[in-house]
């Protein structure tokens, strides 16, 4: 059965510009304009984040701290301060709780606004994220760039289109041409695997993506088929959810070169378990379950999972976790992806308020 389309959303992705790095640079004057990295250098650390004058050079989140100061020799390193986030975090928080309750957070710095019927009567998505998005470099000195449209997907990619500090509206009338003309590789949920199988299938845009049949995407892409096949047709349906919250945290990395040596592996799983501790910062948040997540070069899928009988969140124990489990079997093909989750989390399970939508003129 076909799922029918909602088109009476109006939907706001607000998305912080660099916003570890651009925190710091507004803390430090005497980092402004400057290349910086939040995360560690040397031989252990991993980037968190990149300011823009970093990221010109090829710097960004996951990447070691010796290639990112490679890539950019001048890249300064600064220690990352989770609590000073989460609070610039609040009152931005607060600043889109003024417009709407329907708030759904990503992370610490993005967020989805569902302002169909909102606290200000503005029947205009397009001057609501504007308005919010001047309010935010007013009140709390940053910037952040937007997207607008029916569903979270098209706002989520629209988001991307005029960064930093900007924002883009596809407006009902223009979600399909926006979406036939849309490369492949800019689909929000099409990673870089998928993008070059779907490159191998002769799918480079979405008209192409369009023109395959559901049968022929559910044949090569399993559920996932699925769910490309609503996207391109404008159909994406998922709800404003404001007590969003998280089962798992997860981190995972595919390299470009296949891994053959354990030596290797646990070098990235050092990095790895270093960004997820970041992330579990983030949220504040600890978990007893750690999932050891293992592609193989011939695609075929591995995980492997340990219960704890305590709440960890430090990196050191997510890789001691993530080593036992690497070394619990044999691997039996080269390695081209690794990642570590960890779930069975310490938050509360919160109930999430059905939202009633209405017609309305975008």
């Amino acid at each position: 059965m076909e799922e029918a389309p909602i088109k009476n959303r109006k939907i706001i992705h607000v998305d912080m510009d660099a916003f570890y790095a651009s925190v710091e640079q507004m803390d430090h004057p005497e980092l402004r304009g400057k290349p910086i990295a939040v995360g560690g250098g040397g031989t252990r650390g991993v980037v968190s984040a990149a300011s823009y004058e970093a990221r010109k050079f090829g710097v960004r989140s996951a990447l070691s701290g010796v290639l990112a100061k490679k890539y950019c020799p001048d890249l300064i390193f600064v220690r990352p301060r989770f609590d000073r986030y989460k609070e610039i975090s609040n009152k931005i928080r607060k600043i889109f709780l003024d417009y709407t309750d329907l708030v759904e957070p990503l992370s610490l710095d993005e967020a989805y606004l569902d302002v169909t019927e909102n606290k200000k009567g503005n029947p205009s998505a397009t001057l609501i994220a504007q308005e919010i998005r001047k309010r935010i470099f007013e009140e709390v000195g940053l910037t952040a760039s937007a997207g607008i449209s029916i569903n979270k997907f098209i706002a989520k990619v629209a988001s991307d289109y005029h960064k930093p500090n900007g924002q883009k509206t596809v407006n009902p009338d223009e979600v399909i041409v926006f979406l036939e003309q849309l490369p492949i590789k800019k689909f929000y949920g099409v990673g870089k695997v998928t993008t070059e199988k779907m490159y191998q299938l002769g799918i480079f845009t979405g008209l192409d993506l369009k023109s395959k049949s559901l049968e022929f995407l559910e044949k090569h892409f399993g559920k996932s088929g699925t769910y490309y096949y609503y996207i391109v047709r404008g159909i994406h349906n998922s709800e404003v959810k404001p007590e969003r919250t998280a089962k798992s945290v997860a981190t995972e990395h595919t390299f470009r070169e296949n891994l053959t040596s354990e030596i290797f592996m646990l070098e990235k799983l050092e990095m790895i378990a270093a960004e997820l501790e970041n992330r579990l910062k983030r949220y504040n948040i600890a978990g007893k379950t750690v999932t050891l997540k293992i592609k193989y070069s011939d695609f075929s899928l591995q995980t492997r999972s340990k219960t704890l009988p305590y709440f960890i969140s430090d990196k050191s124990l997510l890789f001691d976790a993530a080593k036992e489990l690497l070394y619990q079997e044999k691997m039996k093909e080269s390695v081209r992806l690794l990642g570590i989750s960890l779930n069975n989390l310490n938050n509360e399970e919160r109930k999430t308020p059905i939202a009633v939508q209405l017609k309305f003129d975008f």
